[in-house]
């Protein structure tokens, strides 16, 4: 039906690869498997800051959320929250970059810290997205009208999927990750 929901699914997907990736790295320190690299998982954090942070959402609160506000007062509540918590943004993953920053300067006694900002970040990253692909998604396909849609996939496709396309930034951001995080996350060494 719509072509942004599509391309907001692929960003879900493309941010939940990274999010797990982070956590495979974590579990691989945790277990000994691997040995901290800082600089990836300061790329890794880059991405999920530029990305979904700076891209994703704005153009969910512009454009879908703002079409679907005034044709669904169900809506409302769960936007006024999915709004609040890209607001929040910001500043919970200024948590988990500090806890980065204290592990690298720490070493292993701030690895704990560092775990456990993550794993809490990440937990709330696949709550919001399944919020929004759970309960805004039905509603969307529900309450918009193909006016409502044409507008939000304009706006969408003119702005070009950010993990591909013009923004070739974070294509390169994202193919670096991948080349230098070991197997089973990326294709790199262990």
């Amino acid at each position: 039906m719509s072509q942004s929901l599509d391309i907001i699914h692929d960003e879900h997907r493309a941010l939940a690869a990274m999010l797990s990736g982070m956590r495979s790295l974590a579990a691989g320190v945790a277990a000994g498997r691997l040995k901290p690299d800082f600089p990836l998982f300061a790329d890794m954090l880059r991405y999920i800051e530029e990305v979904p942070e700076k891209v994703h959402h704005p153009k969910e609160n512009d454009y879908l959320f703002a079409r679907l506000r005034p044709r669904c007062a169900e809506a409302g509540p769960i936007i006024d929250g999915l709004e609040e918590e890209h607001r929040q943004g910001e500043a919970r993953m200024a948590v988990v970059k500090a806890a980065l920053a204290a592990y690298q300067q720490q070493g292993e006694a701030g690895f704990e810290g560092f775990n456990a900002a993550l794993v809490h970040y990440i937990e709330q990253e696949w709550k919001h997205m399944n919020t929004e692909e759970k309960q805004i998604f039905p509603l969307a396909r529900t309450h918009l009208t193909a006016e409502d849609w044409a507008a939000i996939d304009a706006a969408f496709l003119a702005n070009d999927n950010p993990w591909q396309g013009a923004a070739g930034e974070y294509a390169a951001l994202f193919t670096r990750i991948v080349n230098e995080a070991p197997s089973p996350v990326g294709l790199g060494g262990s």
